[in-house]
């Protein structure tokens, strides 16, 4: 999966980055989960992966090619107040089921 930023432009009024990117998944075939991207994101940029949240992704019918949008926040308190939950929760790991305790 290679990563290419097309495009980034600073917000300072929300505090945040806004980056559109391409991606080339030739080696996947299929398209990349969201949370490999947001990790590739976040190095390409040299920022923490926790700042990092895509908005928008999505495979070019036909093609190994991508585009996606995301945002590159200064803190997660700030990240928190702006993005909308269903961003937020698109952008984090499942959490494991925890196991019932026999007793």
């Amino acid at each position: 999966m290679e990563i290419k930023i097309v495009s980034e432009k600073e917000n300072p009024v929300l505090k945040r980055r806004e980056i559109c990117f391409h991606v080339e998944h030739d080696q996947t075939g299929s398209t990349p989960q969201r949370l490999e991207v947001r990790k590739a994101v976040a190095s390409a940029l040299k920022k923490n992966t926790d700042l990092v949240f895509v908005k928008k992704f999505e495979t070019k019918t036909g093609t190994r090619f991508a585009i996606g949008v995301a945002n590159v926040y200064d803190s997660i308190e700030q990240a928190k107040l702006i993005e909308p939950e269903y961003i937020l929760k698109r952008n984090v790991p499942p959490e494991k089921p925890k196991e019932e305790e026999k007793g």
